[in-house]
């Protein structure tokens, strides 16, 4: 295994995935074939797309298996919703090691332009009306990412906060049950209305403020620079491969 593998997939990251990832059993009835490409190898070349924005086709042979293999892999695991699940383990395990603050939870939202167009792309008025996408999310008071979403970024900010509170998991504790509901929301005036100040209300949360440090986090993943992905699913995997590297890096400090 590489020196590149090693960095971009640590042991303690490759035991979180091996709780995720469904067993694959390759039955061959006349023997032979190749050998399937490695669940570690093919995790860090999709990582390595990930934060370096490379295309699929520039993936370089250091990983092992080709980038046609490792997209399949991507694809794969976005049907098993591997990377959604990877993200819910490891807030799981920064919940039991008490390291996430929900006192002061914060919503934003950040746009990017769509190169190839899909579903969940619109005009955005922010860019001359060009094509693009609008992440959401919600995140703790350190910046940990705790739920995410995707529109076009023609959908205005306030309509996508219900879907986000609700998208919140039970995350679990240091002591006590199963958590999922912030103290307080901050948030930016796009989400100022009376009618989701007496939604929250109802839900014993209160709110305002903004997220722009996670956002620059979000930036690190150069994938998410802007949208390439037609699909919505995979440009969706994405945010969540990112959102579970933020979370990661805190869990291994």
């Amino acid at each position: 295994m590489t020196d590149l593998v090693d960095r971009l997939v640590p042991d303690q990251l490759w035991v979180l995935l091996r709780r995720v990832v469904p067993p694959t059993e390759v039955i061959r009835p006349q023997g032979g074939g190749r050998r399937r490409a490695g669940d570690r190898e093919a995790l860090a070349a999709i990582i390595f797309v990930a934060t370096s924005g490379c295309t699929w086709r520039q993936l370089p042979p250091v990983f092992g298996p080709s980038w046609q293999t490792v997209y399949r892999r991507f694809a794969q695991w976005n049907r098993d919703r591997v990377w959604a699940r990877l993200h819910r383990v490891i807030l799981d395990e920064l919940g039991v090691r008490g390291e996430l603050d929900w006192s002061r939870c914060a919503i934003d939202s950040v746009s990017l332009r769509a190169a190839k167009g899909g579903h969940l792309t619109g005009p955005n008025p922010t860019d001359r009306g060009k094509l693009g996408s609008k992440i959401h999310l919600i995140t703790d008071r350190n910046g940990l990412p705790l739920s995410l979403g995707a529109s076009g970024a023609n959908m205005h900010d306030s309509q996508g906060l219900k879907p986000l509170v609700r998208g919140i998991p039970p995350v679990r504790s240091r002591r006590g049950p199963r958590r999922r509901r912030p103290k307080r929301l901050h948030a930016d005036k796009g989400y100022d209305y009376d009618h989701l100040r007496r939604w929250l209300r109802g839900r014993g949360i209160r709110h305002r403020w903004v997220v722009e440090r996670t956002v620059s986090w979000l930036a690190g993943c150069r994938r998410l620079h802007r949208r390439y992905e037609r699909k919505a699913e995979h440009f969706l995997a994405f945010v969540a491969i990112a959102a579970a590297l933020i979370g990661y890096r805190r869990l291994s400090r």
